[in-house]
């Protein structure tokens, strides 16, 4: 305590020097003055309710932000997923498209083969017809040729050795055969 009025004592003479707190002179005090009537005119015209209106409007606006931002992002996961499933159809279907189209190219590769094993078999069997038509022309032709040349030698020996009494007896026995054959 003593100490403290030691400090009011030795302070007064700088408190002399300056004007009184409470004076128009004083620039704290007109300063003071001046912020208390500043705010006393803001509160006056409803300011701070203007300023609490529009935080709580910004407030309200991005709560209304946020929550349209949390239903896109539900309708984007729905979305997403929707787009997943029908991508895992789409895939599996893929799948069934590539397993039908590989089976029906397998059964088109066997048939393929089975037509072209009968194609063959076809051509073989009409080779084999023309060869064996082929050998029988050839045979008939050699026979043919076989036959004119027996006759012609044959008529060549009949003709060194016919008289005209054996080839009237010849031309007798021949009618009498054709007469028996016919009756």
């Amino acid at each position: 305590m003593k100490y403290l009025i030691a400090l009011l004592l030795s302070a007064s003479p700088a408190f002399a020097a300056t004007p009184p707190f409470f004076s128009l002179n004083n620039s704290d005090f007109v300063v003071m003055l001046s912020v208390l009537l500043f705010l006393g005119v803001l509160v006056y015209f409803g300011v701070p309710r203007r300023i609490a209106g529009l935080l709580d409007a910004r407030a309200a606006a991005i709560r209304a932000d946020l929550e349209e931002a949390k239903n896109l992002r539900e309708e984007a996961r729905a979305l997403l997923s929707s787009y997943e499933k029908k991508q895992k159809e789409v895939q599996e279907q893929s799948e069934r498209i590539m397993e039908h189209a590989k089976a029906e190219a397998e059964a088109a590769a066997r048939q393929a083969k089975d037509d072209l094993k009968e194609a063959i078999a076809r051509r073989l069997l009409a080779a084999t017809e023309q060869i064996a038509s082929a050998e029988a022309q050839a045979l008939r032709a050699v026979r043919e040729q076989a036959a004119a040349l027996a006759v012609a030698i044959a008529g060549d020996v009949l003709a060194k050795q016919m008289t005209a009494q054996l080839a009237s007896e010849s031309i007798d026995a021949a009618i009498l055969q054709v007469d028996a054959k016919f009756h």
